[in-house]
């Protein structure tokens, strides 16, 4: 592990309520970490594919399957940080709220309404999309800048 890599041992504690899986599960594990971590990856450049929310699953399923990932990805200095803070904190920022509402309000309302045809399935991915929303916004908003 480089210089830039290493990390408290306290970012790992033994105290975790999160359960170390091992043999198969452990793999899946990892590899669903790694898809979240490309598919974060291509939401830094493709605008509409959030990067937060794949890159916190990439954190859980690491958490949960193999502490050298974990704290690789905790290392990381673009995403560590913010991974660091919902562990900590469970909040989200009041920026990347707004964000994310407008995201989906615009892409996913607009997705319904021209490229969905049955009404009972506008309603359904309506409905999905305002619960996502809901869930959202009921998080707690980070206090400060």
């Amino acid at each position: 592990m480089s210089q830039r890599e290493q990390l408290p041992n306290d970012t790992l504690s033994n105290d975790s309520p999160l359960p170390m899986h091992s043999g198969p599960a452990r793999w899946v594990l990892v590899g669903f970490g790694f898809v979240f971590v490309a598919l974060g990856g291509i939401g830094v450049v493709v605008p509409l594919l959030p990067t937060t929310p794949f890159l916190i699953l990439a954190a859980a399923c690491f958490a949960r399957s193999s502490p050298r990932f974990y704290r690789w990805l905790l290392a990381r200095p673009g995403v560590g940080p913010m991974i660091r803070e919902w562990r900590e904190t469970r909040t989200v920022p009041l920026r990347a709220k707004v964000q994310a509402v407008l995201l989906i309000v615009l892409v996913g309302g607009s997705s319904v309404v021209l490229f969905v045809g049955d009404p009972w399935a506008r309603l359904v991915m309506g409905a999905g999309l305002l619960a996502v929303i809901v869930w959202l916004l009921s998080l707690p908003t980070k206090a400060g800048p």
